[in-house]
């Protein structure tokens, strides 16, 4: 570990995988209720599970991010933290913020914007840690008089995701009007500058772990973001088809939309170059695992499953099915959840204090395939129902609810496989907090002395 400020990372680590286990538990019980009967409907029904869910999705993945920026920026700077105090109660805030919307939802307290549920207080709070964090952050990279083309790149996509928030703060009664700007956020989130700080995240993880030059690597990143910028952001208009905008919408976000793919597309072919060129000879290979099938994964999830409904033509017919569903789970889980996984992986042996070889656990290893393998299944039993869905409904004109009941066996599978990704969620923590714990013998920084993660204090 180049710098002691780095453990600031670790209870950020805690915090994103405690709320990834609770985002399981809600994405299963939100699995079951279409399968019925539902007997806490009254007090707990669908539509809170799943914004619960979702929610909890959108926060843990933050806080992961917010984490692995607190271990890269610092060694990438080769200076400390400007303030672990500070970075502390940015997370402390944070939390709060999280758990109050959580109860708020149980209670009926939401805006209602779907996806950007989040009352006024809890999104004002939002904006306050995200501040603090970027110039925590900022005042870092200040110091030290020292910015790589990872750490821009990464400092961009966090900047842009905390700018692109604010058009959650405004609240429209007209409800295209609402969509409209919904996506602003939403989707230039998703599927633009979040894919700028994926790609700096694998940038720097590809460097350390296969040895490959960084400037070649770097060219890469430029790549990515010029791609994210000419697709990501004019393809915000997929989500402007049938919700009542002008018609010249449609072919704007089915050209652009399309091109979206290739920012995937290149992430994986220079994990592939870098990986190529070194074999998986790493000790640390759970992080060669998460990193490697981040890129891999995201082409298919957010690449082509993305492309395969995002023209007109075809969205006409799918939009508002389980299609969504089958290209989103897959879409987030390659992109988003197994980089942030990725840098855990990396960073935990140097946080806890042993080689990274003791880091091929058996049990971190069963978590990654059993994630990876129930993802997949998840994803095609969404495919298959939401196929059903569509020429049942949308072709042959049943209703809703027979629809529903007509293809009830592809949930049998959802569920099935959703708790062989559950398997893997619940080992990955197990791996975390008790097995990598018990090889702990404290980070050592160079001297006679040992501190643990959580009790660094500089100023």
């Amino acid at each position: 570990m180049r710098s002691r400020t780095q453990a600031v990372a670790y209870p950020y680590f805690v915090v994103a995988l405690l709320l990834y286990g609770l985002q399981m538990t809600f994405g299963l019980l939100a699995a079951v209720k279409y399968l019925g009967p539902d007997p806490i409907k009254t007090w707990l029904p669908f539509d809170v599970s799943k914004e619960i869910h979702t929610n909890l999705l959108i926060v843990w993945v933050l806080t992961g991010f917010m984490g692995a920026t607190y271990w890269v920026v610092p060694e990438e700077s080769r200076t400390e933290l400007h303030s672990p105090k500070l970075a502390y109660w940015s997370l402390g805030l944070w939390t709060l913020g999280g758990v109050t919307a959580i109860v708020g939802y149980l209670f009926r307290w939401t805006a209602g914007n779907k996806l950007l549920e989040q009352p006024l207080p809890v999104k004002l709070t939002i904006v306050v840690v995200m501040l603090l964090f970027l110039y925590n952050i900022g005042m870092t990279i200040w110091k030290a008089k020292r910015l790589t083309t990872t750490e821009g790149v990464l400092m961009a996509g966090l900047a842009l995701s905390a700018v692109l928030y604010l058009p959650s703060l405004f609240e429209f009664d007209n409800y295209t009007i609402a969509i409209f700007y919904r996506w602003w956020t939403v989707h230039l989130w998703v599927e633009g500058v979040w894919e700028m700080i994926q790609g700096a995240f694998l940038a720097y993880l590809l460097i350390r772990l296969s040895g490959i030059d960084r400037e070649v690597m770097e060219k890469w990143l430029y790549v990515i973001v010029g791609l994210t910028f000419i697709s990501g952001l004019i393809g915000t208009a997929h989500h402007y088809y049938f919700v009542g905008v002008p018609q010249y919408w449609l072919p704007i976000g089915g050209f652009f939309s399309a091109l979206e793919p290739l920012v995937f597309v290149a992430m994986s072919v220079y994990a592939y170059q870098a990986i190529r060129r070194s074999g998986l000879s790493h000790p640390n290979t759970l992080a060669l695992h998460w990193t490697v099938g981040s890129a891999l994964f995201s082409a298919l999830g957010a690449g082509l499953l993305g492309l395969a409904h995002t023209w007109p033509s075809v969205n006409r017919w799918t939009h508002g099915t389980l299609i969504t569903p089958m290209h989103g789970h897959s879409a987030f889980f390659g992109a988003y959840v197994m980089i942030v996984l990725a840098v855990i992986s990396y960073a935990m042996p140097a946080l806890l204090g042993h080689p990274e070889s003791e880091r091929e656990s058996k049990i971190g290893l069963w978590a990654f395939w059993l994630q990876v393998g129930g993802m997949f299944g998840m994803t095609m039993s969404f495919a298959a129902a939401g196929i059903g869905q569509v020429y049942l409904e949308r072709v042959l004109g049943f209703g809703y609810l027979e629809t529903q009941a007509k293809i009830q066996v592809h949930f049998l599978m959802l569920i099935a496989t959703g708790l062989l990704f559950t398997a893997g969620v619940v080992l990955f923590l197990w791996d975390f907090f008790f097995m990598a714990v018990r090889q702990h013998h404290g980070v050592n920084l160079g001297g006679d002395t040992a501190v643990t993660p959580a009790r660094v204090t500089a100023s």
